[in-house]
C-alpha cells in the first residue's frame, strides 16, 4: 500500500509506516505527478482534492484529518470511485474550549460577566454540543439554531435564526461549509441576520470563514449591531481582510480545532479509516497520543483572584497568536503550520481548590487533586 500523507499530520511518522509506503509531502506538493501511484491520501484542510489532482490515478481513498470535507471534490470522488472520510468531532473540546478561554478575554475586557449572558450557538453538532455543555457549566444561558437537528428529533428545544438574533447577548457559529442542500450555510450570517441583532451582541465564528458575509459583518460592526468580534475563521483565507483584523477583539488564524488532542484524534480517526477500508490490523494506532504539557500541575495559590478563569487560560490563552497574526497577517499559514498546539483541560491535574472551585473545575474536565 502507498499512502501520501501531509507531512504536518501528527504523530503519524512511525505508525503508518508498520503497515505502508509513506510519502511525506507539503500542501504545495500536492499535484498529479505526487499522487498519481497512491492508493490513500492523507490530508488537511489546506490539501485541494479536486478532480485534477485525482483523476487518472490510483487512489482509492482520502482520509482527512479534520471536521470539514470542503477541500475535497466529493462530486467527483463519487463519480470515479474514490473512498472519502474526514474525522467528525475530532477537535470538538478544542473549539469549545478556545470559544471560553476567549469569551473570558472578551468579558474581561470589557468589565462584564459572563454568568447569566445568553449565548446563541448556531449549528449544534459535535462542536456546538461541546460548546453548549461547557457554556451551561459556566453559568451562561443557552439558545439552540440547528434546522436539521430540530426537523430530525422533532422537540421544542430549537429555536430560529431570528430568535438567535433577537435574544442572544453573544452568537457563536459552528456549522459544516455548505453552499447546496435544504439548509445552506454559505454567508448564513449575512446583512439580512446581522440587521436583526437587538442586543448588540458578540460574534464568534469558529466555524468556517465563508458562513459569515465580510463586508456585511463589516458594516454590523460599524453601525453598531455588534460590539465585540472574535473571529477565527475568515472568508479566502490565508488571504484575511485587513480591516476585519483590525476590528476584531480576538483575532486568531483558523486554529480553534488544533489541540494537539484533537490533531491526535484526527490522526487516529485517519488510521482507522485505512483500517477498515482496506480490512488491515493496524497495530500501533495506541501509539497516536499527544505528549503532556510542559507544566501539567495548575497551582490555584498561584493566583490571587478569578483563579478558576485563570487556570482556564493556564490551559488555553489566544492573546498570543492574537498578537503575532496582527503584527505579521501574511504568515497566516505560516502561524497554523508552526502552533504550539495546547492540551485540553484533561491533561492538566488543579492543586489547591476549594471545594467550590473543584466542583466546577472538575465538571469542565480538568484533574483535581
Amino acid at each position: 500500500m502507498i499512502i501520501v500523507a501531509d507531512n504536518t499530520v501528527p504523530y503519524l511518522k512511525g505508525v503508518a509506516e508498520t503497515f505502508a509506503e509513506v510519502r511525506y509531502i507539503s500542501s504545495s506538493e500536492f499535484i498529479h505527478e505526487n499522487v498519481q501511484d497512491a492508493d490513500v491520501l492523507i490530508v488537511r484542510s489546506i490539501d485541494k482534492c479536486t478532480r485534477e489532482l485525482l483523476q487518472n490515478t490510483s487512489i482509492k481513498l482520502i482520509t482527512t484529518a479534520t471536521i470539514g470535507f470542503d477541500h475535497i471534490d466529493i462530486h467527483y470522488c463519487d463519480e470515479a470511485g474514490i473512498k472519502w472520510t474526514n474525522a467528525p468531532g475530532c477537535n470538538a473540546v478544542s473549539v469549545a474550549q478556545y470559544v471560553l478561554s476567549s469569551l473570558i478575554i472578551t468579558a474581561r475586557k470589557t468589565g462584564e460577566s459572563l454568568q447569566g449572558k445568553t449565548l446563541g450557538i448556531v449549528g449544534v453538532g459535535h462542536v456546538g454540543t461541546q460548546l453548549e455543555c461547557l457554556a451551561r457549566k459556566y453559568g451562561m444561558n443557552v439558545l439552540r439554531n440547528d434546522p436539521p437537528r430540530a426537523i430530525a428529533e422533532k422537540n421544542d428545544t430549537f429555536v430560529d435564526l431570528d430568535t438567535i438574533a433577537k435574544q442572544s447577548d453573544i452568537i457563536s457559529i459552528h456549522t459544516p461549509f455548505t453552499k447546496e442542500g435544504e439548509y445552506p450555510t454559505y454567508h448564513l450570517a449575512n446583512r439580512t441576520f446581522f440587521q436583526k441583532l437587538e442586543k448588540k451582541p458578540w460574534f464568534i465564528n469558529a466555524s468556517r470563514g465563508a458562513v459569515h458575509d465580510t463586508e456585511a459583518l463589516l458594516e454590523a460592526k460599524k453601525n453598531g449591531l455588534i460590539s465585540e468580534m472574535i473571529i477565527d475563521c475568515w472568508e479566502r483565507e490565508p488571504n484575511i481582510n485587513q480591516e476585519l483584523l483590525k476590528l476584531t477583539t480576538l483575532a486568531t488564524p483558523h486554529i480553534a480545532g488544533f489541540s494537539a488532542d484533537g490533531k491526535a484524534n484526527g490522526t487516529r480517526m485517519c488510521l482507522e479509516a485505512i483500517s477498515r477500508f482496506f480490512n488491515q490490523k493496524i497495530e500501533n494506532i495506541g501509539l497516536v497520543t499527544p505528549l503532556p504539557p510542559v507544566n501539567p500541575v495548575i497551582d490555584l495559590n498561584f493566583f490571587t483572584g478569578n483563579r478558576i478563569e485563570e487556570a482556564i487560560l493556564t490551559s488555553f490563552n489566544p492573546l498570543k497568536t492574537d498578537a503575532l497574526l496582527r503584527q505579521s497577517p501574511e504568515k497566516f499559514e505560516w502561524f497554523r503550520s508552526h502552533y504550539d498546539h495546547p492540551r485540553e483541560y484533561k491533561a492538566y491535574t488543579v492543586v489547591n481548590a476549594t471545594q467550590e472551585e473543584a466542583s466546577l473545575l472538575k465538571k469542565l474536565g480538568f484533574q483535581v487533586q
